[in-house]
Order: C-alpha cells, then sequence, then structure tokens
C-alpha cells in the first residue's frame, strides 16, 4: 500500500512537471517581405537545422510559422502578429523593413515577447523585448574610419542613395582631419551627370554607400564616363560587397575595397547552402538563381534562430518555461519572455548551470545574476554571437578585401573593436600587385618639346607615333619600360606649357592639367619638383639633380695692355720697388763715405798718396744697384763690410722680386683674361644696367617670387617692374635673347639646361654658382599606384650608370654636343704663342731707351763743344764743327788729347783737327 502511494505521487508530480515543460512543439512566428525570399529560406532551414541537432531542446522541435506580407503594409503586419500571438508563439522574427517592423516591436513589447531583427537599424536605444543581431551601426561607422585611416584616404566624395547613408556614415563626417564632399544619387536609372560631376572635381576617392542591387550599375555606369581607371579607389560600405559580380571590373586597374561579416568560402557555410539545396529537391523545388549566394542579412537570420534555441534550451534548464496563447485585446503578458531576452542579450557572458544549481528557482526575476554559470559561446555563420551591456551587437570582426586582378576578392585584413583594421597583406605582395597590373598595359605619356629632353626628330621621311620623338626623356621612358614590362605611347601637350597654377582660379594648365584630367598617365620633361607641384600630382625619385644658375654672354677676350709686361705687380709693388731702388742706393752711397775700407788710394804706385778714392759715388751707387736688380754685373764692388752687407740684402732681395715677376710674366703674357661685368646673382642685383629675367609661370618663376631672401627679392622687383617685360615664354626664347643682347641680358634658369646650351652656343656661358637645389623627376596623377614601380626604376637606372650615359648621350654626343670644348682645347693649345700686342711693351721701353740714350749723348757732345771752346777762346760752332768731322770719320778709332794752343795756329787749317800731332 506504501509502495503504491509513492508510485501515485512520482507519475502525479511528473506529470505536474510535464504540464510546465516546454511543449514538443515550439511555436515560433517570422514575419517577412513577399519578396525577401532569402529570408524566408534562412528562417525556415535554421528551424530544421536545430531539430536536428538534439543537443539543443532535446524534449522539443521548433515549428515556423511563416507569415509573408507587403514591406509597406504595417496594418497587415500588425493584425498578423496578433494572429500568431493567439497561436502561443515563443519569439517573432522580422520583418526587414523599418515601418513595419516598429509596429511589430511595440505590440511585442506590450505582450513581453521576444522580437528577433537581423536588419540595419539606426536607433541607437534598444527597447526591452528586441534584440537586433545587425552589428551595432556606431561600430560599423568606427570601422569605415579605421580602414580608410589605414588607406590613407585624406579627402574623398560619398555617394549615397538614402538618409540612412548618413546616419550609417556619421563618424566618417565627424572626423576633421578629411576634406569630405557628400552627393545622393539621384531618382532613376541614369547617374551618368552626376558621375560626371565627381569626375570633373577630379577626386578620385569615393565612398559608395548604396543598396547592393544598385552597386554594380553604379560601377558600370562610373565605368563609362572613365571614372574606374587604376587611380580610382573605391571604398563600399554594403556587407553584402562580394555579392556584386566585379568581373567586368577586374581588368580596369581600379582599387575596390570592401568589407563583409559573412564569408562564403567557409565550409559551414557551403554546407548550409548544400542544405537549402537539397532541402528544396525534397520538396520538389530548386533553388531560385538570385540565391546561389547567402547574404548578411540571411546568415544573421540563421544565427538569430541558432541563438534563440541555445538561449531557450538553457532557460529551461533553469526553470519551468511554458508557452501560452496572447491576445493583443488582453492584458496578459508572457511572464517568460524578459528571462528569455536576457539569456539571449548576455549569452556571451553567462554560463551553463552546474549540477549543484537549483534549477527551479528564481523564476520570475529578469536581472538574475548568471556569474555561477559555465562559459558559452554561440558561433554562427557571422562569427562569435555577442551583445556588451546595453544590447548592441558591438563587438564582432568584419574581413577586409579588395579586388584583385588575380583573384576577384581577396582578403587583405580583418577588423575588429579591440585591435582595429589590421592589414595583413605584405609590403611584397602589394608591390607584385602593381607590377603585375603594369605589366603590358600602356602608359600616355605627356611631354613638351625641350631640347635635348624631348625633341622632333630631324628627317624627311614620315613617321608616326613615338617615332617622331627623341631626346633623353624619351630614352628615360624607354629603358624604365624594359623593367617594369609596359607600353607607353608619348603625346605633346596641346598649349606646350609644363604645369603653372593660376593664383586667382587655383586651376592648373599644361601637362599637370592632363594628368589632373587623367588623360596622360606619365608626365616628363625638365619638370621641376616644387611643393606646389606636389600639392597637386605624385613625383617619382628624381632622375636629376640641378639648381638655378645664370646664362650670360662669355666675357669678351680683353685686349692686351702695351704695358702688360708690367702687370705681374701691382703699382703698388712698382711705386715700394722704386722706392727701395732709391734708398738702397742713397744708402749705399752714404755708408761708402762713412766706411774707411771704402777709400783707396786712387796710384797703387805712390805708397804716400796725398789724396785717396772713393770709388762708390752716388753715381756709381745708382748703376750697381740698378746692375744687381736687372740681372747684370757691374766693375764696381764694396769693400768694406757694411757696404757689403747692404749689397747682400739687396741682391737677396732682388732674387725675389725677379723670381716672382718671371713666374706671373708667363702667366699674365699667355693667359687671355675674360672681362666680364657679372660674376653671380649680387652682382645682378647691385646693378641696373644689365636686364634679367626667366620663364614665365616655370619653377624659376615661382621661385624669385616665393623667395624671402633678400637679394632675390630685389631681383624679382627688377624683374617684375622692368619695361619692357624681361620674362620669356619659353627656354629658348630667353637663350636667343641672351645671344642677341651683346651683354645687356641675362637670364636665369635651370643648370642642366644651361650645361646643354653653352655645349653648343660657345659664345654664351654660365656664370655664378646655383642658386638653391632642385630636381626633376616624372609626374603621375595624384594617387597613381604606379608611382613606387616607377621610382624602383628610377633607382635602379641611378646604380647602374645608365642615368649618367643616358646624360653624355644628349648633352655631349648627340645634336652639336662637345664642340665648345673642342674649340677650347684648341685655344688652350695655342695659348703658349705670344704676339706683338703681348710684348709690344718691351719694344716701346727700349726704343724709349735708346732714344734718351741719344738725346743724353747729344746734350754731352754739346756740353763737351761748349767747354772746349771757351777753354781755347775759340767760338762753339767752330769746336762743335771740329768734333763733328772727328765723329763723322769712322777710320779713326783713337782720340788724341785736345791741348791748348795759339789762335793763330789753331786756325791755320791744320789735317789734325786741332789735336795733336804726335798721337794718330
Amino acid at each position: 500500500m506504501r509502495l503504491t502511494v509513492i508510485n501515485f505521487v512520482f507519475i502525479f508530480c511528473s506529470y505536474s512537471l510535464r504540464i510546465l515543460a516546454l511543449p514538443d512543439e515550439i511555436l515560433i512566428g517570422g514575419i517577412f517581405d513577399e519578396q525577401d525570399k532569402i529570408q524566408d529560406l534562412a528562417f525556415r532551414y535554421a528551424v530544421e537545422r536545430v531539430n536536428k541537432d538534439r543537443s539543443t531542446l532535446p524534449r522539443s522541435k521548433l515549428k515556423a510559422h511563416i507569415e509573408l506580407l507587403p514591406g509597406d503594409d504595417s496594418f497587415q503586419a500588425s493584425k498578423r502578429v496578433c494572429m500568431l500571438l493567439r497561436h502561443g508563439v515563443a519569439a517573432i522574427f522580422g520583418p526587414q523593413r523599418e515601418k513595419t517592423a516598429n509596429h511589430v516591436q511595440s505590440i511585442c513589447d506590450a505582450m513581453e515577447v521576444p522580437h528577433i531583427e537581423t536588419r540595419w537599424d539606426y536607433k541607437l536605444a534598444r527597447d526591452e523585448y528586441s534584440l537586433n543581431l545587425y552589428p551595432y551601426p556606431p561600430s560599423l561607422s568606427e570601422a569605415y574610419r579605421d580602414i580608410l585611416l589605414q588607406l590613407k584616404w585624406r579627402s574623398f566624395v560619398i555617394l549615397y542613395d538614402s538618409n540612412e547613408g548618413l546616419v550609417r556614415l556619421q563618424t566618417l563626417l565627424k572626423e576633421k582631419s578629411w576634406t569630405v564632399a557628400v552627393r545622393q544619387l539621384p531618382k532613376g536609372e541614369d547617374y551618368r551627370p552626376l558621375l560626371k560631376d565627381i569626375r570633373r572635381s577630379q577626386e578620385t576617392r569615393i565612398v559608395l554607400d548604396v543598396a547592393q542591387d544598385k552597386i554594380y550599375q553604379v560601377l558600370r555606369q562610373a565605368a563609362q564616363i572613365g571614372l574606374m581607371r587604376e587611380y580610382h579607389n573605391y571604398f563600399i560600405t554594403s556587407l553584402d560587397f562580394n555579392q556584386v559580380d566585379l568581373e567586368d571590373f577586374r581588368y580596369g586597374g581600379t582599387n575596390i575595397t570592401g568589407v563583409q561579416l559573412v564569408n562564403p568560402a567557409t565550409p559551414q557555410l557551403k554546407k548550409v547552402l548544400e542544405e537549402w539545396m537539397y532541402g528544396e529537391l525534397r520538396h520538389g523545388r530548386s533553388l531560385p538563381d538570385d540565391i546561389k549566394k547567402v547574404t548578411t542579412e540571411a546568415a544573421l537570420m540563421y544565427d538569430a534562430v541558432t541563438l534563440f534555441a541555445k538561449a531557450l534550451d538553457d532557460l529551461d534548464n533553469s526553470r519551468e518555461v511554458n508557452i501560452i496563447q496572447l491576445h493583443c485585446e488582453g492584458d496578459n503578458t508572457w511572464q517568460h519572455g524578459t528571462s528569455l531576452i536576457n539569456f539571449m542579450k548576455w549569452y556571451s557572458s553567462r554560463h551553463y548551470a552546474t549540477a549543484s544549481d537549483n534549477r527551479r528557482g528564481n523564476i520570475h526575476d529578469p536581472t538574475r545574476n548568471f556569474s555561477h554559470f559555465g562559459q558559452a559561446q554561440v558561433h554562427g555563420l557571422t562569427g562569435v554571437i555577442k551583445f556588451d551591456s546595453s544590447g548592441f551587437r558591438s563587438d564582432f570582426q568584419l574581413e577586409i578585401l579588395e579586388m584583385d586582378v588575380k583573384e576577384t576578392l581577396k582578403k587583405v585584413g580583418t577588423w575588429t573593436l579591440a585591435g582595429g583594421a589590421n592589414y595583413t597583406r605584405s609590403w611584397a605582395e602589394t608591390v607584385d600587385a602593381v607590377e603585375f597590373n603594369l605589366h603590358n598595359r600602356t602608359l600616355i605619356v605627356s611631354t613638351a618639346l625641350t631640347p635635348p629632353y624631348t625633341m622632333l626628330k630631324e628627317t624627311s621621311q614620315r613617321l608616326e607615333g613615338n617615332d617622331r620623338f627623341e631626346g633623353f626623356c624619351v630614352d628615360l621612358i624607354h629603358e624604365i619600360s624594359l623593367i617594369r614590362g609596359f607600353n607607353y605611347t608619348f603625346r605633346k601637350v596641346a598649349d606646350g606649357s609644363y604645369g603653372t597654377k593660376n593664383r586667382e582660379t587655383g586651376e592648373w594648365n599644361g601637362i599637370v592639367r592632363e594628368l589632373l584630367d587623367h588623360k596622360a598617365d606619365l608626365g616628363i620633361v625638365d619638370f621641376t619638383i616644387t611643393y606646389e607641384r606636389e600639392e597637386a600630382v605624385d613625383f617619382s625619385m628624381p632622375f636629376m639633380n640641378l639648381g638655378i644658375s645664370i646664362i650670360y654672354k662669355k666675357p669678351q677676350k680683353k685686349s692686351p695692355s702695351l704695358f702688360s709686361f708690367m702687370s705681374p705687380f701691382s703699382l703698388d709693388v712698382w711705386i715700394y720697388m722704386a722706392t727701395a731702388y732709391l734708398g738702397v742706393s742713397v744708402l749705399l752711397f752714404i755708408l761708402a763715405r762713412i766706411a774707411p775700407n771704402e777709400w783707396d788710394n786712387p796710384h797703387p804706385c805712390i805708397q804716400d798718396p796725398e789724396e785717396l778714392e772713393n770709388t762708390i759715388s752716388l753715381s756709381n751707387a745708382f748703376w750697381f744697384t740698378i746692375g744687381s736688380l736687372m740681372q747684370q754685373g757691374s766693375d764696381i764692388a764694396p769693400k768694406a763690410v757694411s757696404t757689403r752687407i747692404v749689397a747682400g740684402i739687396w741682391w737677396f732681395f732682388t732674387l725675389i722680386m725677379i723670381s716672382s715677376y718671371t713666374a706671373n710674366l708667363a702667366a699674365f703674357l699667355t693667359v687671355e683674361r675674360m672681362d666680364s661685368p657679372i660674376e653671380g646673382a649680387e652682382d645682378l642685383a647691385k646693378q641696373t644696367k644689365i636686364k634679367y629675367g626667366c620663364k614665365k609661370g616655370g619653377s624659376t618663376y615661382s621661385f624669385f617670387m616665393d623667395s624671402t631672401i633678400p637679394t632675390y627679392q630685389r631681383m624679382w622687383s627688377a624683374m617684375v617692374n622692368a619695361r619692357p617685360t624681361v620674362f620669356t615664354e619659353s627656354n629658348d626664347d630667353g637663350v636667343e635673347r641672351v645671344a642677341k643682347a651683346d651683354g645687356q641680358y641675362a637670364f636665369l634658369m635651370e643648370s642642366v639646361s644651361i650645361e646643354y646650351v653653352v655645349e653648343r652656343k660657345c659664345e654664351l656661358t654660365q656664370v655664378g654658382s646655383l642658386l638653391d637645389s632642385k630636381s626633376y623627376g616624372i609626374a603621375l596623377p595624384p594617387g597613381s599606384p604606379y608611382t613606387g614601380a616607377i621610382s624602383s626604376a628610377v633607382l635602379m637606372l641611378k646604380e647602374n650608370g645608365k642615368l649618367h650615359i643616358l646624360k653624355n648621350k644628349w648633352w655631349k654626343q648627340r645634336k652639336g654636343g662637345g664642340h665648345c670644348q673642342e674649340e677650347e682645347t684648341v685655344d688652350a693649345a695655342s695659348a703658349v704663342d705670344l704676339g706683338l700686342e703681348n710684348v709690344g711693351g718691351v719694344f716701346v721701353v727700349m726704343a724709349g731707351g735708346c732714344a734718351l740714350a741719344c738725346l743724353t749723348t747729344c746734350c754731352e757732345f754739346m756740353w763737351k763743344a761748349r767747354k772746349l771752346a771757351t777753354d781755347e777762346g775759340a767760338s762753339f760752332g767752330g769746336e762743335l764743327g771740329k768734333e763733328l768731322l772727328f765723329i763723322i770719320n769712322c777710320t779713326e778709332n783713337s782720340k788724341p788729347v785736345r791741348k791748348k794752343t795759339s789762335l793763330a795756329s789753331s786756325v791755320s787749317g791744320s789735317s789734325n783737327y786741332g789735336y795733336s800731332a804726335g798721337r794718330k
């Protein structure tokens, strides 16, 4: 009897527990749009998948009750929700449209039934009974920002189709370091006018935030107007970016970046698709063509059902859960709704119950502490499903994708809330991708005709294409193309300008304009890399370094002076030498008068002479010093120690001076001196006679205009105010003006261009040193992917010496190069030949000296004749005649001593001309 009572109690308790436990069939409702077939499919097969997994809800099965209705019919949505509640549903999934979803949410909140969504929702506050598995919009916007920062975008256009896009990208709009233009797609299907406006704005980076079904259409129309070239970059915000067919844009070179929450290549997702396909076949249906890939929202719906089932199973394990029928008109609510939604919200941080836990306690406490449960997480198709303290899915992982030539979409990195954007692609992979894209591509090279960089070939044949051009830049592009494997086509810029920015409009012209308009891929000429140009376009590594210098008429050879032999010494030295000569001569005379040893017996045969004689008279002293100075001897020799000291010091002085004179004389007589009025920029700035200018609008023009150095500021002011203008339209015009100005004009241009000109125009020369330091580079459109590849090729050519060979070829070998060097060599070889103009002054001095000697002799002769006439009482004319008759008689080599005679004998007419007859 006692055993029977116990069995009855056990059976009753078991029956009571069964009544309170979950039913065998748990009804869940799904409300979806009529056109949203994939949501319906994902929901049904997610339920089927849960029912197959007996580890979840082992005593019950889920039953899907699906209602399809128009997306904008909120009235029907409300009626269907109330109908589902009357059937006793544990949760309602969907719909995806905001208008109907809000009505469903309000009814679920009133009935305390969980409402599970998988749509993008901009609301920053979550309702109590609402759960959304879609990534939290602020976190998603933060992900976009981190990725763009990694891509180093500083300016871009946001192209969106609905106001939701502005909410989705609010973090991008708040970033102050970016320049952002916002454009909305127009209604209709023709977006070309808007895309043309973007192209004209020269912006190459576009953030595309449009519906997934519009992405291909926008990209196709962008390609039609030239907005999908290798210089353009797109970032697509849609999480279904991987659903778009990008095969048509694969080989265009455009950089397209996007993100995905669901990786379609994972085995788990492939298995799900197989289950869907076989499931449809079991029901006699086939999977529609537009559902060959799982969309993000479909994967989220699949994960939502899985999360719901696991949370409901855990709730059932912790307490008795029963599902009741509810009426929208009634006041009853589901008592377990709060607990179930809390289990789902905090599922990632709560724990499974242990055996010692009280499974039946605290049934109605929605704020139950889950700290005593073991760790559990749900890994779904969209990754780990977890929510923050506010119930938002703010922590998730995105995969960063880029379109690749080898494979349509390639994973290049990941994004997480904690780690931000992390690119896993190596630098080598990036370089390889650029080089692969560059290989066999034909690049348009914009250039201008400037010798020796780019010139037209001089030939009688008709040439086409690249065969028309030659020059340093043509050879340089050819060498780079051999390294990188691309083809090229040279095209002359229409206006002939390199690229100048209009200060008023901010618009560029010339080659820079073509690069900005993407009409050219490369720009090469003597293209100076300046800050202003660098801001507009990209530049490769410099292929030539240079600076601004002055080209001027070569100074004329200075005509030798008649007295050029005096040039080795300055006038001061000559004066000091003359003073020294006079001083030493006088000093020698005085010392000789004082020194006793200088007084000698004039008659050595007389032992005791009555008088002594000093040979160093004043005239002899001058003769002795001048003889030493001229490196000639003298019969006068100092005898005293003091006079010999003076003589020795004078000889040492003359040795040094004559040696220095001789050494300098050779240089002054053989080297032709140049007479140049300017030696550099300082000389130009200090004078006003010689005009100077530069090419208008070029880098030299900008250098002087923007310079803060006082000298260059004065030069700029002088150039601007000069009339007529000193600026030219080209460097060739400036060189021609220098050649014709006969020294009245100087031209400022790059030093390497001056080197080329002076190799061919021997009458011109470079004056002074470099005014600055700059470089030539190859220009590319801003953001060009080829900048690194071109720069590395230039560096290779520098290292192997190819650039030096090319420069020698076009500067010194081709087109008349080296001509002026040959002339200079000839001039140097003939510089040792001296003409009369070099040494004529010596002849003049010699003639002058001879004339002075003759004049002195005449004076001495007449003085002697006058003295004889006085002594003998004869007439001056008579004595002068006698002396002249004796001089004319050249046969007589001896002259008798004239003695005083009587007047009669002196006029007797003797044949000895008045001299004694005893000596002949």
